[in-house]
């Protein structure tokens, strides 16, 4: 596709095209609410406990529009994010406060890359690093963050990511969204029997992935046993996943941009579409939109 924000080779496909990379969603998740205000911010307003597909479904969607979509679709999505991002302040925090989208885009970009290299044993160079992190901008960029509040280069973003992970102070609220999203309230039924085993193994990921400092914080548990078991199941992953037709791995962009696509169709048709979308978001009875 040439007329997206971004080239079939450029880093940013080259790494978000693997579906697989949504099974590291809840380490960046839960990293953005290690912050004290984006917490907040998505336990007063968030649905995500009420309807944890639909949260995934909706973040998914904007990221996929984001990374793979036509500028066209990026920017009326993201522009729908912005305006739903608008009633989502509190006495602390703000939505569209350029604090926060840094540190979300930066979770996006550390977390993915992290997953990419250990899914596919390869090692990017500092080259392939700084490229995919001036394109991962975009995640801040696209929402009104202006650029230079950023980190400059890859080097800064370096000093900046680590003392957010070793300074950040996680709340109350922080540590009741971990249990939300790592113990999802599923229908009764086949699919919550179905789901067990991938939970067990995203729980598994987003401890083992998550930063000591802020896994200490979180309270969780890591002993020698669980780092065995960690080990073993990426290198199982590792093992099986690239082996996988390329089609079948990218399937769940196919979905996500099919089912973006059905949004941005529908928000046309009407007046005055509300979109809540990525970091907080709870939408109100009656109102039309998407949240992520």
């Amino acid at each position: 596709m040439t007329d997206g924000l971004f080239r079939d080779d450029d880093m940013i496909r080259v790494v978000t095209r693997e579906g697989l990379l949504i099974a590291a969603g809840g380490v960046a998740s839960l990293l953005q609410t290690a912050h004290p205000k984006v917490a907040q911010g998505v336990y007063d307003h968030s649905y995500t406990a009420e309807n944890p597909l639909r949260r995934l479904q909706n973040t998914m969607g904007w990221l996929y529009a984001v990374q793979f979509g036509t500028r066209d679709e990026a920017e009326r999505f993201s522009a729908l994010v912005r305006k739903g991002h608008e009633q989502i302040t509190g006495p602390d925090y703000e939505a569209n406060d350029p604090e926060l989208q840094v540190w979300v885009a930066a979770t996006l970009f550390a977390v993915g890359a992290q997953f990419y290299q250990a899914l596919f044993r390869r090692r990017f160079s500092d080259q392939e690093l700084a490229e995919l992190y001036g394109q991962t901008k975009v995640y801040a960029t696209i929402l009104g963050c202006p650029e230079e509040r950023m980190p400059a280069t890859y080097a800064d973003f370096r000093v900046y990511y680590a003392d957010m992970v070793h300074n950040l102070r996680i709340t109350d609220a922080s540590r009741q969204i971990a249990h939300q999203v790592l113990n999802p309230r599923l229908p009764i039924g086949p699919l919550r029997a179905l789901s067990a085993p991938g939970l067990a193994m995203i729980r598994l990921i987003t401890a083992g992935m998550m930063p000591a400092p802020i896994r200490e914080q979180y309270g969780w548990t890591w002993t020698a046993g669980r780092e065995l078991r960690f080990r073993l199941l990426m290198g199982a992953l590792a093992t099986v996943y690239p082996r996988l037709p390329s089609r079948v791995r990218t399937l769940p962009r196919e979905y996500y941009l099919m089912t973006t696509r059905r949004t941005l169709a529908k928000l046309a048709k009407q007046r005055n579409p509300v979109l809540t979308v990525t970091t907080t978001g709870r939408r109100d009875p009656g109102q039309t939109g998407t949240a992520a």
